[in-house]
């Protein structure tokens, strides 16, 4: 495996902490860097849709009293964009 290395500056109590999670697995620092950054991309690259990420947001279902229909109606579209 080719590696590259990196330089990158991170807070005291992030630093404090990959220590201790080295110490724990008993491996070095890099390791638990590189397991971290792998597990991170990974999840990333998992495609979501917009609807899940509107659901997730709390955007879904927050409109109080409007007709079930609006989305889908084109009734509900008359004049929509243009100007009065």
């Amino acid at each position: 495996m080719s590696s590259r290395r990196i330089s990158i500056r991170i807070p005291g109590s992030l630093g404090r902490r990959l220590k201790q999670r080295s110490m724990l697995k008993d491996a070095p620092e890099s390791e638990v860097v590189r397991e971290a950054l792998e597990t991170y991309l990974t999840k990333s690259r998992e495609e979501r849709s917009a609807y899940s990420l509107a659901v997730e947001s709390g955007v879904i279902g927050c409109l109080r009293r409007a007709p079930e229909d609006l989305s889908t109606n084109k009734r509900h579209f008359e004049n929509f964009g243009k100007t009065k």
